[in-house]
């Protein structure tokens, strides 16, 4: 490696959303920033008389309006969610790729299941018409790889592409492969995580789940550190980032958002929430350590916040495992119990209001949260200003992944 690849480090200069409370980084922000809850009712055909009621859904997205007809025939949900947030991310950096050199841009995604929906719509034709009814992109559209591929094609992105599957951590790992690509001589990549899990065979497929909260009503569905904790609302939809070499950034005047510092991930088991305390404190020294930074730099957690009593207790300890003292001030957010936890995509919404919130000066609340029974300074009921120049977003997976991710603050806008 050169001296000048050594000396390459990712920033973020574009955000691209699309999530339950708001489509745009700017509608998403101004949702989150007010502590807005938009848990609901699922009213997705063929899933309402389903045992799962409480989820996060997009609403006010035209896919039609999003993405050309030839793609939009090819994919899932899932991968018109990626498609559409890549372009609001690449736009909000203000991106124009250069045609003469292709190769300078990846895409990295990460996916917990892929084209669900797709995938029960095509099955229903085969056992229901035949063979000659399952239609050609069958073999593409379920594939948890398909939105890195989409995107690569569709914005002829012909740098380092992959896909990282992790569960719900990957969307950090994502972030950290990215990074890692910047430094080995990537001058830009498209990243991160966008889910659909509200069709009838996903949702059957999370009814497995015994962390899914199974609770009849929305604001009482998904109460991390709460006494009265029941597991978690999934949700749809994520976000996209678009990371560049700081250098190369800089030369065509790019705004820098904010700088990926560190990163850390470890594996403790499916389920194996006690076990997770070490796992997670493990991850967040490495993640530390990596950034170069102690624990009492850090001015604000976004925790994972599953909803799960031990899994919530272990989140706890961890966090005064790894950050000793510290742990005792440092307040700690998770937006997500307003919007629902959107698998992978659910830490890349938490990475994009991280950024937003050291942009701002300010520290989004816990949504329907309010009585906490753990020692967290846990940020409820509204928003409140800050000084914020180093937050570290936290993620885990049903599967057992780990993943600590450290961004420092970019310039003010």
């Amino acid at each position: 490696m050169t001296s000048r690849q050594q000396n390459r480090r990712a920033v973020v200069t574009g955000l691209g959303v699309v999530a339950p409370n708001g489509v745009g980084a700017d509608a998403f922000w101004k949702a989150t920033r007010q502590g807005v809850s938009v848990l609901d009712r699922i009213s997705r055909e063929g899933c309402t008389e389903l045992p799962l009621r409480i989820a996060g859904q997009v609403n006010g997205f035209d896919p039609q309006s999003a993405i050309d007809n030839r793609y939009l025939v090819q994919t899932d949900r899932f991968t018109h969610y990626a498609m559409a947030a890549a372009d609001l991310a690449v736009a909000d950096a203000g991106f124009r790729p250069d045609p003469e050199r292709p190769y300078a841009v990846g895409v990295v995604t990460a996916a917990g299941s892929g084209g669900g929906e797709f995938g029960q719509r095509e099955l229903q034709q085969l056992w229901g018409q035949g063979p000659r009814f399952v239609g050609p992109y069958q073999s593409i559209a379920w594939f948890y790889a398909a939105s890195t591929g989409q995107i690569s094609i569709r914005g002829g992105y012909k740098g380092p592409c992959a896909v990282v599957a992790s569960d719900e951590a990957g969307g950090l790992d994502a972030l950290a492969h990215a990074a890692r690509t910047i430094e080995r001589g990537t001058d830009a990549v498209v990243a991160g995580a966008a889910e659909a899990p509200l069709a009838p065979y996903s949702m059957v497929c999370q009814l497995g789940y015994p962390e899914l909260s199974l609770a009849e009503r929305a604001d009482r569905a998904y109460l991390p550190f709460t006494a009265q904790a029941c597991g978690f609302s999934p949700a749809e939809g994520g976000a996209m980032l678009l990371l560049e070499d700081e250098e190369t950034a800089r030369r065509r005047g790019a705004h820098v958002r904010a700088r990926l510092a560190g990163h850390g991930t470890t594996f403790t088991g499916a389920s194996r929430w006690a076990e997770s305390r070490e796992g997670l404190a493990a991850a967040i020294r490495i993640a530390l350590d990596d950034a170069r930074i102690a624990a009492e730099e850090v001015d604000v957690v976004f925790a994972d916040a599953l909803g799960v009593p031990a899994a919530d207790r272990a989140e706890a300890l961890a966090l005064s495992d790894a950050l000793g003292p510290a742990a005792e001030r440092v307040p700690v957010t998770a937006p997500k119990t307003g919007t629902g936890r959107a698998y992978c995509g659910a830490p890349m919404l938490d990475v994009t209001a991280a950024v937003l919130a050291m942009e701002d000066g300010v520290l989004p609340p816990t949504p329907n949260v309010t009585e906490v029974c753990h020692d967290l300074a846990l940020v409820t009921g509204r928003a409140r200003p800050a000084e914020l120049n180093t937050a570290l977003v936290l993620s885990r997976g049903l599967m057992g992944s780990n993943s600590a991710l450290v961004l420092r603050r970019g310039e003010r806008p």
